[in-house]
């Protein structure tokens, strides 16, 4: 695997790279509140086969974080920071990996860029209103009541040290399998100057996805890519039902449920690694 860095509109991104690029590409777009280190073992597991590139998006992981007063952290901004990368490293062709906040990125491409599309594979990301889980409606409850008091506490907690362990082990099927270098690695990043108002304003942008859900609804209806959705059945964030929406548009699609949660690839790297390959194959 390669370390790399790149400049879209005078910001430096980072990304990881591996594998042969004359095979098939899979773009992963990772979630909240991680960055592409949480694909570290699935591209381990994957790059002898396949072309991997797993980027941070601006604001996370190893990429530049302008201030809030210097870049507009929406889902709308952060896509188009995406969309251009993609356009400079001249893929036109690929597979789709996304998880959580890679889900509203990954979908605005994927609407954008239909012919780029071989298929997407969905790791507990969120298209449909039925996929709303219990921290989910907890939020909603926040903003409903305008208590934003609560809403900003609650997403305190989510990028502390104590929720980070709380989402990593709490829901996990074994929390022994989980490397304490992953939520301490989530940690670092967000204990740097100027993350914690990042995550807020993209955090207060989150709602603005919903609105969205009829456009990438029709997308799947119209041009059906095959899909293959990998669900941790223990996330608060995404519920069952979210994984299991997918099939009332997509007609070309495999889901799988693992005893998991938001970040069970800490867990099953292996397992899923072998469902992409079958999928891809």
């Amino acid at each position: 695997m390669k370390n790399k860095t790149i400049k879209i509109n005078d910001l430096q991104l980072f990304y990881r790279e591996a594998g042969n690029p004359e095979n098939e590409t899979i773009l992963l777009l990772h979630g909240f509140p991680s960055s592409s280190h949480m694909y570290r073992n699935i591209i381990h597991e994957l790059s002898d086969k396949y072309h991997l590139i797993a980027p941070d998006y601006i604001g996370f992981g190893l990429s530049d974080m302008p201030l809030v007063s210097e870049f507009d952290y929406t889902f709308e901004n952060i896509t188009q920071s995406i969309s251009d990368f993609i356009e400079a490293l001249n893929l036109s062709s690929f597979y789709l990996l996304m998880q959580d906040y890679g889900g509203p990125i990954g979908f605005r491409i994927a609407t954008a860029y239909p012919n780029y599309i071989k298929g997407l594979i969905i790791q507990n990301a969120n298209a449909y209103m039925e996929g709303i889980g219990e921290w989910g409606m907890r939020i909603g409850t926040f903003k409903k009541n305008n208590d934003m008091k609560g809403l900003l506490e609650f997403k305190d907690y989510l990028i502390s040290l104590e929720g980070l362990k709380d989402q990593y082990l709490n829901e996990a099927s074994n929390p022994q399998k989980i490397e304490p270098i992953s939520y301490l690695t989530d940690n670092a990043f967000l204990n740097r100057k100027n993350a914690k108002e990042i995550q807020t304003a993209l955090f207060s942008d989150y709602g603005n996805n919903f609105p969205k859900y009829p456009e990438w609804q029709e997308y799947f209806r119209n041009h059906q890519p095959k899909t293959l959705v990998l669900w941790g059945k223990n996330d608060r964030y995404f519920s069952q039902e979210g994984a299991k929406a997918y099939s009332k548009d997509l007609q070309n699609i495999e889901t799988h449920f693992f005893e998991g949660g938001h970040f069970m690839l800490e867990e099953y790297a292996k397992e899923l690694s072998k469902l992409i390959t079958n999928f891809i194959n």
